[in-house]
């Protein structure tokens, strides 16, 4: 099985990853976001910079992530793990716009992101990507590049 081509379809077929954050003291967060993929190692959000895993970034840019098929039945799993660091940035949006198309999702105007918009950009540089390995015997991860 070519895990990589897997990986990729996994994070081209879904919507949703969630961000794992941790706070300045350590406190975990999870959050799930609506994404789009500037290839395999970009990953593009919006969010209100007010909310939880907004505020954890700034303290710890570092993050885990995951793409998973919520849907997949007992002993079916497929996900792919990834960790990276996020960042708020201002370009991006062409790319994460052309993600929400290709997703059936609507395009955002650089207005909804601007200082005292409602939402800020993220992005995360994923450094490193795992899949829920599938020909292995049992639950395990298998380290790949998309």
């Amino acid at each position: 099985m070519d895990l990589e081509a897997y990986a990729r379809q996994m994070l081209d077929e879904n919507r949703y990853v969630v961000l794992g954050t941790a706070d300045a003291d350590g406190e975990p967060w999870v959050s799930p976001v609506f994404y789009a993929l500037d290839g395999y190692a970009t990953l593009y959000w919006l969010s209100d910079p007010g909310t939880r895993h907004s505020r954890n970034l700034l303290a710890r840019p570092r993050l885990s992530l995951v793409v998973y098929d919520s849907n997949a039945p007992i002993g079916g799993a497929r996900a792919v793990y990834m960790s990276g660091r996020a960042e708020i940035v201002a370009e991006g949006l062409d790319a994460y716009n052309r993600g929400c198309l290709a997703k059936g999702a609507q395009a955002f105007t650089a207005e909804k992101i601007a200082e005292g918009g409602p939402f800020r950009l993220y992005r995360a540089s994923v450094d490193e990507h795992w899949v829920l390995d599938p020909t292995l015997p049992r639950d395990g991860r298998t380290a790949v590049t998309p």
